[in-house]
């Protein structure tokens, strides 16, 4: 059958794989910082106070002191390529392209700042992606994360005249393969410290108390994952959550004063990582690596270490094609995985 006389040209049909971040601002600056704090904690997914409260206090000492506290932290761990986050989401899906070959077409996006979700996608299917799984690298499920990741991109959707079909990567959390990835992952930093540490804490990013009771599963999920962790690991691995903001009672036990009580009870040389990022941004390299770090010395400890996320390391690269490829399945011949 012909074409009608002026048919716009349509690409060949592909599957297509958006990895997807938190997201960053596009600079180290105030004015950078501004622009994705006002986005960030404008989600209702994030701050679930109701908006007639919220914005009053988010555009007055909110957006008019921490940007450039922010700024600062950022200009301490920023690089040459841009944001730790930008570079390692985007050095992921170019791992992971390589990986899949022809297979899948991957592309990345942040769910605040740039890329953003919407472009990607309108981007995806115009180079032919009629079938997307949507991959919010989020190993355990939160609302303020893996939802709202999902809620930008069907927003993005409902303003398609043709949309792809779409599938959603699950949480991951103990899954063997993830479990197995971080403890190889452990394991080599380890092998090159200088010190042998007396423990391990795994530091997840914290939650308001609160979402536990309405039903997020983020908690249970971290704890499941330091449990696992701690059963394929020979040093004993501890829980903590970090990143407290407002007032709010937020997910215990706090990590700086997790550190302080294992110096209490003779813990001296410690080595930290972070199982709830898939990739090192400023709250793992500011927060972890550089403020904890203090405090854990100024409380009595001796050595610490902080052990990168999985990044775009070879076993971070082996376990997205494990889970990908399984999400895949009947989208693309499975002999290929």
């Amino acid at each position: 059958m012909n074409r009608p006389t002026g048919h716009p040209a349509i690409p060949a049909p592909r599957v297509g794989v958006l990895l997807i971040n938190l997201g960053t601002p596009d600079a180290p600056d105030a004015r950078s910082v501004r622009r994705y704090l006002a986005q960030f904690l404008s989600d209702r997914r994030v701050v679930e106070i109701p908006p007639l409260i919220w914005q009053p206090i988010l555009r007055g000492a909110v957006l008019t002191t921490r940007p450039r506290k922010s700024a600062h932290a950022y200009g301490q761990v920023w690089m040459e390529g841009g944001s730790p986050l930008a570079v390692h989401t985007r050095a992921t899906a170019e791992e992971l392209q390589r990986a899949l070959g022809d297979t899948a077409m991957v592309d990345w996006a942040m769910r605040y700042g740039n890329p953003s979700i919407a472009s990607r996608l309108e981007a995806m299917k115009a180079q032919g992606c009629d079938r997307i799984l949507l991959a919010a690298l989020y190993p355990q499920y939160s609302a303020a994360t893996t939802a709202t990741a999902h809620d930008a991109a069907f927003a993005a959707l409902a303003r398609m005249r043709w949309q792809p079909a779409i599938r959603t990567l699950p949480p991951y959390h103990d899954d063997p393969a993830y479990i197995a990835a971080l403890a190889a992952s452990v394991e080599r930093h380890l092998a090159a410290l200088d010190f042998t540490p007396d423990a391990l804490l795994a530091s997840f990013h914290g939650m308001p108390e609160r979402t536990l009771h309405l039903g997020d599963p983020y908690h249970c999920q971290a704890v499941k994952t330091a449990r696992l962790l701690g059963e394929a690991l020979p040093l004993p691995v501890h829980l903590s959550f970090q990143s407290r903001f407002g007032r709010a009672k937020w997910l215990e036990p706090e990590t700086e004063a997790t550190l302080g009580k294992l110096v209490s009870e003779g813990v001296r040389n410690i080595a930290v990582l972070t199982p709830g990022f898939s990739a090192d941004c400023l709250e793992t390299l500011e927060e972890i690596a550089l403020r904890a770090r203090d405090a854990f010395l100024r409380q009595g400890g001796e050595k610490f270490a902080f052990l990168p996320c999985l990044n775009a390391s070879a076993e971070a690269i082996s376990l997205y094609h494990i889970l990908i490829g399984r999400e895949l399945a009947g989208w693309v011949d499975e002999t290929s995985f």
